[in-house]
Order: C-alpha cells, then structure tokens, then sequence
C-alpha cells in the first residue's frame, strides 16, 4: 500500500465513477484501475465494486475511506513542513512544462527569474501534461506550465496563462509555403499529421476541430507523439501539421511554418496555457516564480 493507490482509491470514493475520477487525476481509466486493484490486493480484501455506469464502495471500502483521508492529510502536512525547512538550505524550484512553452515561454522566465532570485536552481523537466500534473501531486515537481484540463484535481491551484496561437507547418517546398497565411479551407485536401489524442488531447483536437468547424473531413495519415517528430515528418513531405506558434522555434531543414487564418478569434483559443502547482503547500521560492509568471505574463505572450 502506498500514499498514490489511496489518493486513487479516495478520489474515485469521493467520484463513484472511475471515468471522473482519472479525469480529475489526470489518468487514464485503467490506471486508475489498476492502482485500485494493487491496493486491494496487498490489503487482500475487495474496496470497490464496480458496476457498468459507476461504483459502490464495499464495508471494508467504507472503513479505509475516512482513515485514508486523515493518513493523505498528515503525509500532505509532514510533506509541506519538510520540503520549507528543506528550502532554507538548498534554494532549489523544480519546473515541469510542456515542449511547446520550453521553446517558447521558458527561457525568458528563467532570464528574468535570475534576475531577482540569482542563487535559486531551476531544475526543469519537459513532458506532457498528463505526466507532469502526478508529479506535481506528488510533490516530485513544484509547479508545473500544462493544458489544463476540464475537471483538474481539487488539490490542485491552477492560474491560466494564454491561449497560443496555432501556425501551420507545410513542407518549404509545398505550394502554400510561399504565402504569408493560410485558412483551414485552403488545407482542404491536404494530408494531416497530427499528435495520438491519448498524450497531446489539446493539440490533436485542435486539428480535427478547425476542420470540423469548417465542415471539411480531416486527412489524417500520420499519428505521432513528439512535435519534433511531427516537424520530421513534415520536412520528409509526409503531410502537414497545424502545431502551436512556439513550435515554430523547432527549426527542420525543408519545413515552413505559415500563420493560420482562421475567421473570430473564439476558433483560435483551443491551446489553453496555464500554470499548476499544489495549494496545500507552502513554498516561498515556487510563490515568487508564480507571482513573476502572472506578473510579466502580458509579455511574454506577445508571440503566442
């Protein structure tokens, strides 16, 4: 038994619905499960019965319910007393974020950062959202720049940030690379490569809801999970991809990035930006780099 099989096991008590509650864990259903499942067999009794539209906690589920409750409570507090007093003798923030906001946002945080806090260590670590927010749950991340998602973990302070702006990456050698913008019409019959829905849901809806907008079926020949494999492909002329404008900075060899018009800017906002970090904790050092972060983020999204 460990302390993330029973924040799996309270939220999905708390939910009755295994769907919901990996949503708001940021996991995928059969994660959730599974965890659930080691939990029940290292206790060796049955904690949850499931049924086809939700789920029933059993006696034995009843009873571990309020005792986990209390156990998360005291780790969360012995987990926020330990890591102050570990901030007064090693200035250290540990920083998750996703690629596109590492190319694009990152390093002009990080300058300014240094600026005011110049004995602080910055450690970032570059992933997906839905394997940054664990971490920032589990307290192995301080904050963590993310898509957020529709039901976030209510352990979870989460500030939007911005909506980038998506671009269009065409071959240089394609016929629309020449033009100054593009509209989704104008990609009408081109062939798509867009991010697997499972790790990028943002980015891959992106692409197939501009096109459903604007009444036209999506092409899709190509899935692949990293925008610098996606800009690859794009480059070998194996299609087209819409990516946000910060992926532009990936510069390829052979691949043109050309601006999306698209008509009112409601279209546009479907690659939310926002910062996450854990608000049962205390941190003054994570805290400076939020108010920083919110303070200068007018700034820094001028080229979104």
């Amino acid at each position: 038994m460990d302390l993330h099989q029973l924040r799996c096991f309270v939220m999905a008590a708390d939910e009755l619905h295994f769907g919901r509650a990996a949503q708001r864990l940021d996991l995928l259903p059969s994660s959730l499960s599974r965890h659930i499942r080691m939990l029940e067999e290292d206790l060796g009794v049955r904690l949850v019965m499931r049924t086809t539209r939700n789920a029933v906690l059993t006696e034995h589920g009843s009873f571990l319910l309020e005792e986990a409750r209390s156990l998360l409570a005291r780790a969360d507090d012995l987990e926020s007393r330990i890591r102050e007093k570990g901030r007064d003798r090693a200035a250290v923030v540990r920083l998750g974020v996703i690629d596109s906001a590492a190319v694009g946002l990152v390093p002009r945080l990080l300058h300014d950062f240094r600026e005011i806090a110049p004995d602080v260590t910055v450690q970032v670590m570059e992933d997906k959202t839905h394997r940054l927010l664990p971490r920032v749950l589990s307290g192995r991340l301080d904050l963590a720049l993310i898509r957020p998602s529709a039901a976030p973990s209510r352990r979870l302070e989460l500030h939007f940030l911005l909506y980038e702006t998506a671009v269009v990456a065409l071959p240089s050698s394609h016929d629309l690379a020449r033009r100054t913008s593009v509209s989704v019409l104008d990609l009408a019959d081109q062939t798509l490569i867009v991010p697997e829905r499972r790790s990028r849901p943002h980015s891959h809806d992106l692409t197939m809801r501009l096109f459903s907008e604007s009444g036209l079926y999506a092409k899709v020949v190509h899935l692949a999970d990293e925008k610098q494999t996606i800009v690859n492909l794009v480059a070998a002329g194996m299609g087209i991809a819409i990516v946000p404008r910060w992926a532009s900075r990936m510069q390829v060899e052979g691949v043109t990035y050309v601006a999306l018009d698209t008509p009112g800017a409601d279209k546009l906002k479907k690659l939310p930006l926002a910062v996450a970090w854990t608000g049962s904790t205390r941190d003054p050092i994570r805290d400076m780099l939020v108010e920083l972060l919110r303070g200068r983020i007018d700034i820094y999204s001028k080229d979104a």
